[in-house]
């Protein structure tokens, strides 16, 4: 799965040598201590990663969902939901763990804009539970994190995204680029745009910039999926570039038709 003669800012390397991992355990104690565990979903401090009751109320996304991009449809004899029946897709298929609504959309915003990293390794450990066998069907080879422009990058710190995608391929022993898929243009929040402006607003806005990637399957990961615009334009400047297949995996989704 792992193609080593790529040159990547992230590959899987082996476990270090035991000082190191001494002084990092130390220091995870100490920042327990510090900055104890809070639910990713109500911010209560909790041991148990998320609290029972939080867990209880989430309700991830199940059958019947569009065969396209994932969305929850309420028609069983459906197989894609009305965006995707009504425009054409550069990426083969994706998933999201929720949709996009009440305490989910209030983790997200604490996640992207209240410099609550630490979600990033809950949101990792769901998606691979919840889509590990997913990830291997699609064989993919490379997970590439959706990239913030220059300015919001620096604005906010770190890229809520890569946290995920660092986490993910980690744990499943994948390559991670951080670096190589660029955004170009400082687009406008897709939230504030009409559907055709959403198209205008990401097309070119990304670019690849580093190595081949001739025959890669490609897992992107992103937040949340509204439209799918932000999904296509990355897919689309990724096959440019070789890629073969494009897929994604995101935390949250708007609701389906």
């Amino acid at each position: 799965m792992i193609r080593s003669n790529k040159k990547y800012s992230y590959i899987p390397q082996k476990e270090p040598s035991k000082f190191p991992v001494v002084c990092m355990k130390i220091m995870e104690n100490v920042l327990s201590l510090l900055y104890p565990d809070t639910c990713p979903v109500c911010g209560r401090i909790t041991e148990e990663g998320i609290c029972q009751e939080c867990r209880e109320k989430l309700q991830y996304i199940d059958e019947p969902r569009c065969m396209r991009c994932g969305k929850p449809m309420e028609d069983e004899t459906r197989e894609y939901c009305y965006d995707c029946e009504h425009h054409r897709h550069f990426y083969e298929r994706g998933y999201s763990l929720w949709v996009h609504k009440d305490a989910v959309k209030y983790s997200v915003y604490q996640f992207k804009f209240h410099n609550r990293r630490i979600y990033g390794s809950f949101f990792a450990n769901e998606l691979l539970s919840r889509y590990g066998k997913s990830i291997i069907r699609w064989k993919i080879s490379l997970i590439i994190p959706i990239p913030l422009s220059r300015k919001k990058q620096k604005k906010r710190g770190y890229n809520q995204a890569e946290l995920i995608a660092v986490s993910l391929g980690r744990a499943m022993h994948i390559p991670v680029c951080t670096n190589g898929l660029r955004r170009v243009k400082d687009t406008k929040p897709q939230k504030q745009l009409s559907m055709r402006e959403r198209r205008t607003n990401l097309r070119d806005a990304f670019r690849w910039e580093k190595a081949s990637i001739n025959g890669e399957n490609i897992l992107l990961i992103d937040d949340i999926y509204t439209t799918g615009n932000t999904i296509d334009s990355a897919a689309t400047e990724l096959k440019r570039a070789g890629g073969s297949k494009v897929y994604f995996l995101t935390i949250s989704i708007g609701q389906g038709s």
